[in-house]
């Protein structure tokens, strides 16, 4: 591809379709860990009926999938407001032994707010209170402490398709009151100068956090959605170190570029093998698909690096 920087995409992408779920139209910006030896997701199902709904998924080489072909049925604080596992856009984040989920919803009327549900075997979820209520979108939690408190990047939001958007930090003691907000970083011009938002869990490495983020040029025929990424200071990740002046992948494919939503590159998750060096990216492809893509990191982080305002 023409635009490919340090990142390759998967020949045979996109590698889930609507075809996984009986009833679904799409499914796309969905959220996979590693689990037992294995892999596990969270998966964005939008139904033929036009519902956003949150489907658990398995699979042994993290190409072919198996997602559930009914929704997750949470248990917990699950408001009466509306059926549980409604919702969009999760990301799974690993503490300790427990995996945790953030995601879109709307549980109070029509704002979109940020759930959060826990499970240890991807079968039986547990909901608890909301981290960020209305307007918010994006949210995934860091994968440890800082500084003795629990962390999340957010980014506040409107009740429409929101032209603008700037990544925030928050923190927590327990995971259900959310505070001491700080500005991370904004759009800027190109390929982010609408707006931001952060996409896979970050990665722990000796120069900061390495986190790969979302951002959105505005086109005469609406958005384009791109990914890139950036390295947050280790104890205060509300300090930027570098960001990414350059994408690292924009739409190009045509399976990015032609679909429910064109024009989309949206990493929502990322597994990096230690042994291997090799990162790859799940990411949603024109609001359509889930696809791949894979970099060396240490070429993504020094690309990072080199290509920072």
């Amino acid at each position: 591809m023409a635009n490919e920087t340090v990142f390759k995409r998967y020949p045979q992408n996109p590698i889930i379709t609507a075809e996984a779920v009986p009833d679904a139209n799409v499914i796309m910006n969905s959220a996979v860990v590693k689990f037992k030896g294995a892999y596990a997701g969270v998966f964005r199902v939008d139904t033929q009926e036009m519902v956003m709904e949150l489907h658990a998924g398995f699979s042994q080489d993290g190409i072919h999938w198996n997602i559930e072909p009914r929704r997750i049925k949470f248990t917990g604080n699950v408001p009466d407001s509306i059926p549980s596992g409604l919702g969009y856009d999760p990301r799974i984040t690993k503490i300790g032994d427990t995996y945790y989920i953030t995601w879109c919803y709307y549980p109070c009327g029509s704002g979109p707010a940020i759930g959060l549900g826990r499970t240890k075997d991807f079968k039986n979820f547990t909901q608890m209170a909301p981290v960020l209520l209305p307007y918010n979108r994006n949210a995934v939690l860091f994968p440890r402490k800082i500084n003795g408190r629990y962390a999340v990047l957010h980014r506040p939001s409107d009740n429409g398709h929101t032209p603008f958007g700037d990544v925030y930090y928050a923190t927590s003691p327990d995971l259900l009151n959310w505070g001491d907000h700080k500005f991370v970083f904004g759009r800027t011009s190109g390929w982010q100068m609408t707006k931001v938002g952060a996409g896979p869990t970050p990665i722990e490495t000796k120069d900061g956090w390495v986190m790969i983020y979302h951002g959105v040029h505005t086109t005469c025929n609406g958005f384009v959605y791109s990914m890139g990424g950036a390295i947050l200071d280790l104890n205060q990740p509300w300090k930027v170190k570098y960001r990414t002046r350059r994408y690292l992948m924009a739409p190009t494919a045509e399976y990015e570029r032609v679909g429910f939503v064109p024009n989309v590159v949206f990493p929502t998750a990322a597994i990096l093998d230690e042994k291997t060096g090799k990162i790859d990216v799940y990411y949603g492809a024109a609001d359509t698909y889930v696809a791949l893509a894979s970099a060396d990191f240490g070429e993504m982080v020094s690309f990072i690096k080199k290509n920072s305002y």
